[in-house]
């Protein structure tokens, strides 16, 4: 089906398109909000900028179509001949520098040998990365200098075509670890042994075509290419050490495949999708379901949360119970019915993540921001929420939860968050409700922890005269009746016991900081006043500010 067709559909009131045939078309900055792609063949569409808001793409196939996959293969395999053509070249340079007839030759020769086959070793453990090379030709340029200092100038020759051979065979390296991990991303392992076999094709010709190929050269440039296929597959399956070497190839692989950038996927369904070779660079990814789908490790993630391995298996299999996610940019991600019993989300950012029916049950939320996270009917019970970052825009409706810990326990603090050595040995966990043999019933536990993050809170960093603070707060509530201020409750706060908090209720949606801002006014303008206007003003108040003066220090009366 043509996209014009589609969009007339569309215009039309249609909104099921399941199983069309749509490989190729391009939506960019359509409106196809709603739409069911499910079951369709989406392989090379365009959807940029478009707008895909709760569209469903359940079994969708993406990815490049066949005439794209053609094209790529054979930039695949070219890049692959050249690499195993140049490799040759270099292992039969070697075979020359071991002539035997010739003692600095056969010198110089070792040299190339040792620096590439360090430059192996090294590539093996720590991945083809700039350090490798550097310290693998830092180490052999340091021997042939040592080597051209003492024969002399004769030798120069030699120790400049060891600086260019080394160059080159690493050149050769990384252009076939690429190449390879670039058929793997477009083609799987099928193209990975077609890409081998024709640089092996190519170097037995060429070595079959010129009198100083020897045996060793060819056995050589034939070991060196393997290892370079073994880097380029170990990329593509996720290995950190060549990150670099995943991430470019595909990115490559993207190219003329499905394409979702900038699109805006909030509540997109892609359930059992296969996104292989998808692009999904800048797309709005809020509450976007990826459950069960294939091939997604092959699309294209950009900057979005996709883009960690950890998180991705994770939207994909809803298993995170007891993992680590501390730190983590994981805005908007869909987890409904996610296991993550046990799991970690220290200073996390889960702003507008779907955590519907999550089982959190002994999770650690602490510093976690979460303003818009909705945990309708999510199971807290043992979740640590010290310092959590609930606001009146996080749902809490239906959590099931009988205790949580309002203090994580020194023994399981990370150390970007550890405590003072005074604090460290009080091993409370602050556990709510403080009775342990209480516990929250249904609906408790959104009605005791719900305030607190709906409260203005007045915070006096230094003592102060309570009646004064009762007359501010007065004169606030008279000031902003469209605010709804209710007081909540008044703690003492520093070691001595000095400083004060208020915390009172507000309407909805009050401006927390212009009501602050405000009292604090107030108080000011009372404290500047001359003793004797405070005083009159005082017994003017007296009747109205008694009782929360009482409460402010401390006596009821």
């Amino acid at each position: 089906m043509k996209a014009s067709e589609v969009l007339k559909r569309y215009q039309d009131g249609k909104r099921d398109f399941r199983g069309e045939d749509l490989r190729g078309q391009n939506f960019k900055g359509k409106d196809l909000s709603r739409a069911d792609f499910s079951k369709a063949d989406i392989r090379g569409a365009n959807f940029n900028k478009a707008n895909l808001t709760g569209a469903k793409f359940i079994k969708a196939r993406a990815g490049l179509p066949k005439q794209w996959v053609m094209i790529l293969l054979f930039v695949c395999f070219l890049l692959s001949g050249i690499a195993g053509f140049v490799a040759l070249i270099v292992a039969t340079y070697t075979a020359i520098l071991f002539d035997s007839r010739n003692p600095y030759s056969t010198i110089t020769g070792s040299i190339l040998l040792g620096i590439v086959v360090g430059f192996g070793f090294l590539a093996i453990r720590r991945g083809i990365n700039a350090i490798a090379v550097a310290r693998v030709v830092a180490v052999g340029g340091a021997f042939a200098g040592v080597f051209a200092v003492v024969r002399g100038t004769f030798v120069f020759a030699g120790v400049g075509a060891v600086a260019f051979s080394v160059a080159v065979a690493v050149a050769v390296a990384v252009a076939f670890a690429v190449a390879v991990a670039f058929a793997v991303a477009v083609g799987g392992a099928f193209a990975l042994a077609v890409a081998v076999a024709f640089v092996v094709a190519v170097a037995f010709a060429f070595a079959g075509s010129v009198a100083v190929a020897f045996v060793v050269a060819v056995a050589f440039a034939f070991a060196f290419l393997i290892f370079s296929a073994f880097l380029g597959w170990r990329a593509i399956r996720g290995d950190k050490r060549d990150a670099w070497i995943r991430s470019s190839a595909v990115a490559f692989a993207a190219t003329g495949g499905t394409s979702f950038r900038y699109a805006i996927l909030t509540d997109t369904d892609f359930t059992q999708a296969t996104l292989k070779n998808t692009d999904f660079r800048n797309a709005n990814l809020t509450h976007t379901c990826f459950k069960d789908t294939q091939k997604l490790d092959l699309a294209h993630p950009g900057n979005t949360y996709l883009k960690n391995p950890q998180v991705r298996e994770l939207v994909i299999t809803g298993k995170g119970a007891n993992q680590n996610f501390d730190r983590q940019d994981l805005q908007g991600v869909y987890l409904k019915g996610a296991n993550l019993v046990g799991a970690s989300f220290i200073e996390a950012n889960l702003v507008e993540a779907c955590l519907q029916k999550a089982k959190l049950a002994n999770s650690k939320l602490v510093h976690t921001l979460l303003d818009q996270a909705d945990f309708t009917s999510a199971t807290l019970t043992g979740a640590y929420v010290e310092g959590w970052n609930i606001t009146p825009d996080t749902k809490l409706d239906g959590v099931r939860c009988e205790y949580v810990f309002m203090r994580l326990p020194s023994e399981k603090r990370p150390a970007f968050i550890a405590l003072p050595p005074e604090e460290s040995r009080d091993h409370n966990e602050r556990r709510k409700p403080d009775n342990w043999n209480q516990s929250f019933k249904d609906g408790d536990f959104a009605d005791f922890i719900a305030p607190m993050c709906q409260t203005l809170d007045l915070y006096h960093n230094q003592p102060i005269d309570p009646r004064l603070v009762a007359l501010a707060f007065q004169q606030l509530t008279k000031g902003s009746p469209q605010a709804g201020i209710e007081l909540v409750s008044i703690e003492k706060k520093g070691n001595n016991k000095d400083k004060l908090l208020i915390r009172a209720e507000t309407a909805p949606k009050a401006d927390h900081s212009a009501l602050s801002a405000s009292y604090f006014n107030h108080l000011q303008t009372l404290q500047a006043l001359p003793a004797e206007a405070l005083q009159a003003l005082l017994a003017d108040r007296a009747a109205t500010i008694q009782l929360l003066v009482g409460l402010l220090a401390g006596k009821h009366r």
